[in-house]
């Protein structure tokens, strides 16, 4: 449990322009003043992210859309009212409050109001946008727990407040509500089925890298193990293969795991459905790391619903 003086201590961080490691729903962010040049520079440097790869602004409260954004339009009032708090991050015009190290120059910001206590306490104590990509090192797992962060970027992070595993797992959904009709950049728990009936019509789907946004490159969210895309029904022929080879070799697959496996395939505990892939799997492919294994041979779930997003990490995983 996250105490009050916890929750001073990281603000007193990010207002001295420091770097703040906080839970959300979706996964672990690495938080700064999302008005502070210098605490921003420190952001992308840590991250070892390019500056013109944009971050999502984390605000307190909904009502706060209108002093980070401009001229909105129906789709983003809509689904800011209907989605948040929740894991889905509104492309909208940025106000003259938000900095171009936030947007890479852009015109554009994408913000976001979480749904985990930890993130709304912080964000209501420091009563301003929190810029807070990910907790990891630019285009490598994200981070669903506390432990994650300290691996990953130990000492250069200020503050880690640990609020215990995301619930979800996968990142936000990005809609860009600039276009018309709107636009999902990124997959996320939020279906584009849910965002489509929300706004009464078609979206459109530009999840390619047509347009900057995070966890959008064609490699990305990659542990050091080759990740390989298979069929459940030859996953026994792959695995011998790689095995023959000298590798160490992994299976990820959904409930039911495939049968006749080779001796020496090393299995990870399989989700039972696509929340649960979701939630679990950022922690399988770190384990594929801690376990030494050269190639993880994944199964990835029906691309429908929250599998969509899933199937999109593992195919930007497995991206050689």
């Amino acid at each position: 449990m996250i105490r009050d003086e916890q929750i001073d201590a990281a603000v007193a961080a990010l207002r001295r322009g420091g770097l703040v490691a906080f839970p959300t729903e979706t996964v672990y962010g690495l938080g700064c003043d999302a008005t502070n040049n210098d605490a921003l520079a420190r952001l992308y440097a840590t991250k070892r992210r390019p500056t013109s790869h944009p971050v999502i602004v984390h605000l307190p409260d909904t009502g706060d859309l209108v002093e980070w954004g401009r001229d909105l339009d129906d789709a983003a009032v809509t689904l800011a009212r209907e989605c948040w708090p929740g894991p889905l991050t509104l492309v909208v015009r940025r106000s003259a409050r938000v900095p171009d190290a936030v947007t890479g120059g852009r015109d554009t910001v994408g913000l976001r109001v979480p749904d985990q206590p930890v993130a709304n306490a912080l964000l209501r104590a420091f009563g301003a946008g929190i810029a807070a990509p990910s907790a990891n090192r630019f285009g490598r797992v994200s981070p669903t727990t506390a432990d994650d962060v300290r691996a990953d970027l130990g000492s250069e992070v200020d503050v880690v407040l640990d609020g215990g595993p995301c619930t979800v797992g996968v990142e936000s959904t990005i809609v860009d509500t600039t276009t018309s009709p709107a636009a999902i950049l990124r997959v996320g728990a939020i279906s584009e089925g849910r965002i489509a009936e929300l706004l009464g019509g078609r979206v459109d789907v530009r999840t390619a890298g047509e347009i900057a946004a995070p966890g959008t490159l064609s490699r990305h969210y990659s542990p050091c193990a080759r990740v390989i895309l298979v069929d459940a029904g030859a996953v026994g022929a792959h695995a011998a293969g790689r095995l023959a080879a000298g590798d160490r070799v992994g299976l990820l697959a959904p409930e039911p795991v495939p049968r006749d496996l080779p001796a020496g395939l090393v299995v990870l505990d399989p989700p039972m459905d696509a929340a649960q892939y979701a939630h679990v799997l950022y922690a399988r492919l770190r384990a594929a790391d801690r376990l030494g294994l050269d190639v993880l041979l994944v199964v990835p779930p029906a691309a429908e619903g929250i599998g969509a997003a899933v199937a999109d990490r593992l195919q930007r995983a497995s991206t050689p």
